[in-house]
């Protein structure tokens, strides 16, 4: 059953989602807005494929055993969940005896974006882009690799999405949608403007330039760090126009705190 969702709203977008009887959505703890009062919330620390947190009854299939084993699921989903920095919990809301409507919104100023999955490719996301899905998809946490985290940071710890249905994530300022095949295979990007991305592309991330004077002058002077963000392939790519970081530091400026001063993003100054 498809979710039927609307995202609506300009500087900071939400999503109004309307479910049929019987339909359930959750989101991560802290996305919710508002529901219609014949639709159930409930609060549970395992997603849909974890069996919804819900214990099987019985002894028939699985018994104490099966239980155990859905502990130990859960306790492992918590656990990753915890390493990435995430919400530990999820809210689910379900309509009953009629339809009924819930609201989400991200925590940033910026848009949103409905993924529909078919099964076939998953979606990889940024952490906290993640607002609500149907329960039929799946929400987990992939790792990009040592290397990556090391060099990059940002891109270390990505949500994963998989089975069927509808996602909505979130961003800051405005997306724009690409595709690497449409510029040679490859575009480079800041660490902090990756949104999400199609299964499929190729993540990475690189040092800027060399360790040469105009790679220092990039890294000092540019704004941008030592890194940026590489992505490969074919396949859907989402970039988010205002970084984390920047708008940290253009709040910082107005109250007179932290200033990035000449050397751009590098280095700071703190100010009393």
């Amino acid at each position: 059953m498809t979710l039927q969702q609307e995202i609506v709203g300009n500087a900071m977008q939400m999503a109004v989602v309307n479910l049929q009887p019987g339909q359930t959505v959750y989101c991560e703890a802290g996305k919710f807005l508002f529901k219609t009062t014949n639709v159930t919330m409930e609060t549970r620390l395992s997603t849909p494929s974890g069996n919804g947190g819900q214990q099987t009854q019985g002894g028939g299939s699985g018994g104490m055993g099966g239980l155990l084993r859905q502990a130990m699921g859960t306790a492992m989903q918590v656990g990753q969940r915890m390493l990435a920095g995430e919400s530990l919990a999820f809210q689910y809301f379900t309509s009953q005896g009629g339809e009924g409507t819930v609201g989400f919104a991200g925590v940033l100023p910026g848009e949103m974006r409905a993924l529909e999955l078919d099964g076939t490719r998953a979606w990889f996301a940024e952490k906290d882009a993640f607002v609500a899905a149907e329960s039929t998809v799946d929400f987990g946490i992939a790792f990009a690799g040592a290397r990556t985290g090391m060099s990059g940071g940002e891109g270390f710890i990505l949500e994963k999405f998989t089975g069927y249905g509808t996602v909505i994530i979130a961003g800051a300022g405005n997306f724009i949608d690409l595709n690497p095949a449409d510029f040679g295979g490859r575009i480079e990007v800041d660490t902090g403007c990756v949104v999400a991305f199609e299964e499929g592309i190729q993540y990475g991330v690189q040092r800027v330039g060399g360790l040469n004077r105009q790679g220092i002058m990039n890294a000092v002077f540019g704004g941008e760090g030592l890194s940026l963000a590489t992505l490969e392939g074919n396949g859907r790519v989402i970039l988010q126009s205002l970084t984390i970081e920047s708008l940290a530091n253009a709040l910082k400026k107005a109250q007179g705190g932290d200033k990035q001063g000449p050397t751009g993003g590098l280095f700071s100054t703190h100010a009393g």
